[in-house]
């Protein structure tokens, strides 16, 4: 787990581009980590695509959602949505809000969304639902406003996911890797969830497979295998990013670029992704 506010940056970068390749997130969507230092702060990238993060991009806000740095390049506008979530949830240290194909029939339909396999278990037993006519009537559907997170977060209440209507989900977690754990399994629920229904009548996980299925996915191996497995196939890819230049001087005949900690199916690709 990191250990630094560095680790911490490079974590969330690597978070939102496997959140980008598996299909969690697309151009839009952003994904933000509590300080690990300082828990009236968070960390969330500048407004760019997921998949594109880089630790470079990554910039501190108050829970207020205010940049504590000056910005010199655009924010994303629902940044409420993480501050606002953070300030009702002490429990919380990481949040991603995306719109994944898998999820938005519910959330346009308002069907509810119920696991129903083991590891669907994730996303616990109730899943609310936000329509933000209730509190602000017609809107452009983004949550830009202080108030209007703070309703989502009333919303959201004690549970790990929140639909949001005819917009998207926001899901939280205990960690960066236990989020990226139930925003996929949450997406891979939603899809076989939809499929089950064309075939005909779909039941739910039990609430006491719920308790005990959920258990096992917080089990600290569980995300660790799967944020490995998914790291893998992104660094297959060419998609990690890159870590900080470090500030020692380079050796000579060695290059200057830092690839620690990356996978090494991941560092020979790294300059073939530049040349294009």
């Amino acid at each position: 787990m990191p250990n630094s506010l560095a680790e911490t940056r490079y974590e969330l970068a690597v978070a939102n581009r496997i959140l980008g390749h598996e299909g969690v997130l697309d151009a839009f969507g952003h994904v933000s980590v509590r300080h690990p230092a300082d828990p009236g702060r968070y960390l969330l990238p500048r407004s760019r695509s997921p998949e594109l993060i880089e630790p470079a991009d990554i910039r501190e806000f108050t829970l207020d959602s205010a940049p504590v740095v000056p910005p010199t390049v655009p924010m994303y506008s629902e940044r409420v949505i993480h501050g606002e979530i953070y300030k009702a949830r002490p429990d919380v240290m990481a949040v991603c809000h995306h719109h994944a194909p898998a999820v938005m029939p519910f959330c346009i339909t308002g069907e509810p969304l119920v696991p129903v396999f083991h590891l669907g278990a994730t996303i616990g037993a109730t899943v609310p639902y936000w329509d933000s006519l209730d509190d602000f009537g017609d809107t452009n559907l983004l949550v830009v406003k202080p108030e209007e997170g703070a309703s989502l977060a009333r919303a959201l209440g004690p549970y790990s996911v929140v639909l949001m209507r005819r917009h998207g989900a926001t899901v939280v977690g205990a960690s960066l890797r236990e989020l990226v754990f139930r925003s996929i399994y949450s997406c891979v629920n939603a899809a076989y969830l939809s499929e089950g229904k064309k075939m005909g009548r779909v039941g739910m996980l039990t609430p006491g497979e719920i308790e005990m299925a959920g258990a096992i996915n917080k089990i600290p191996s569980v995300p660790l295998r799967t944020w490995e497995y998914w790291a893998t196939r992104l660094a297959k890819r060419g998609g990690l990013p890159p870590r900080a230049a470090t500030s020692a001087p380079a050796r000579k005949g060695s290059s200057s670029r830092s690839t620690r900690g990356a996978p090494a199916a991941g560092r020979g690709q790294a300059k073939g992704r530049k040349k294009r």
